[in-house]
């Protein structure tokens, strides 16, 4: 079963626009999949993959054979495999515009977000434009599977699984491949028990405040050592470092980020919940529910929108505020469970903030007012009233 994907027409209509478009997400997070789809009879196209040594071969001369290419859509899979292609693709862009073909020119696939943008910004600007994919939200399943996406998490494999056994396996392989393989593929050296351990950590700490010297003590590293194992997991869009909200308010605010690994399902595998009554059980609950919540906004949310969370020393807390783009500001405070209540803190916040829009987003479906104007909603509705907002 392929699931249709929400970025895919908007990837279709930049390619309409844009000589290259790069496309950044994790590993099986269905790039590939969206990039096939593309490939149809009304545009024509050829794909390649790096990690296939025939294909990789194709490129022995790039210039070469990318050239015999023009007047098509080339789909370029794992392209931070290799870097060098990017100065043959200016050159080709250049060309080929100049020949009078404006757009649709490459699709660039990449699983290494700041490794993919410093090769290609610096060769590519004006003439490539960048999306995120993401695991699976509750945009693109169906109506009362949302349950199922939290617990499994969003990658397709993991949430179409037959079972929840079959789902934790599958999740297990892709914790161990990326540990084991892609990350030393990128050049790291970092040992894959030490990563494990790390990665591990995040899970049991999910939506904490960042304590790298918590964090060191605990490896037996040294702080510069958890930053840079922190960017590397951030660089491969498997955690979330989500940033403090400032405002001159005269109130002494927290200054450390909030830390999330991304998927949900990631972390209750890393945290060895394989059923829905271990993750219940668990005190990572709420927190994981909440990092589900957060992603799935800023998915949904219009491009350019800033988000952050606020919370001040003595305990006013907003967990997520979404800056929209013109100026508008929604503060979202986050529960798990079907009879949810705004804590005194989010209240505090919100008449510090001032926001235009204040929600208590919970795992019901019932809409309604809460006081203070705040309002109740489920993740699915709010997820597309976001939506809405990009057009």
């Amino acid at each position: 079963m392929i699931i249709p994907r929400l970025l895919s027409s908007t990837i279709s209509a930049l390619l309409d626009e844009f000589p290259a478009v790069g496309l950044l997400g994790p590993r099986q997070v269905g790039k590939t999949t969206l990039a096939r789809g593309l490939m149809h009879p009304d545009r024509a196209s050829v794909y390649l993959d790096l990690e296939n040594p025939a294909d990789l071969a194709r490129l022995d001369d790039s210039r070469g054979y990318l050239f015999a290419q023009r007047g098509r859509l080339v789909i370029i899979d794992e392209v931070q495999r290799k870097p060098e292609l990017f100065q043959v693709l200016r050159g080709l862009i250049d060309e080929r515009v100049l020949a009078g073909e404006p757009a649709g020119h490459f699709l660039l696939l990449g699983s290494a977000s700041i490794d993919l943008l410093k090769q290609s910004s610096e060769t590519l600007a004006g003439r490539i434009v960048y999306r995120e994919m993401s695991p699976l939200d509750v945009r693109e399943i169906a109506a009362g599977s949302e349950q199922r996406l939290w617990l499994r998490g969003g990658f397709p494999r993991s949430f179409l699984a037959s079972s929840d056994g079959s789902s934790a396996a599958w999740r297990d392989s892709f914790i161990k491949t990326y540990l084991e393989r892609d990350i030393p593929a990128l050049g790291s050296r970092i040992p894959a028990e030490t990563l494990r351990r790390f990665w591990t950590m995040l899970a049991h700490n999910q939506g904490g405040l960042l304590n790298t010297a918590h964090l060191a003590r605990a490896l037996g590293i040294d702080g510069k050592t958890v930053g840079r194992y922190l960017d590397l997991m951030v660089d491969l869009l498997l955690v979330r470092r989500l940033p403090p909200f400032h405002a001159n308010v005269g109130k002494r605010l927290v200054r450390a980020p909030k830390v999330y690994v991304r998927d949900s399902g990631i972390v209750h595998a890393l945290l060895r919940l394989d059923e829905s009554d271990q993750v219940l059980g668990h005190a990572v609950s709420g927190a994981s529910w909440e990092g589900f919540v957060i992603e799935s906004l800023i998915r949904a949310a219009p491009e350019r929108t800033q988000a952050s969370f606020w919370r001040t020393a003595a305990g006013a807390e907003v967990d997520l505020l979404l800056e929209l783009p013109g100026g508008m500001t929604w503060a979202m405070e986050i529960k798990r469970g079907v009879a949810p209540k705004a804590e005194k803190g989010f209240r505090q916040a919100l008449a510090d903030l001032q926001p235009a829009r204040a929600f208590l987003v919970y795992s019901g479906d019932e809409r309604y007012p809460k006081g203070d104007g705040i309002e109740a909603i489920g993740v699915r509705e709010i997820t597309m009233e976001l939506a809405a907002l990009g057009g």
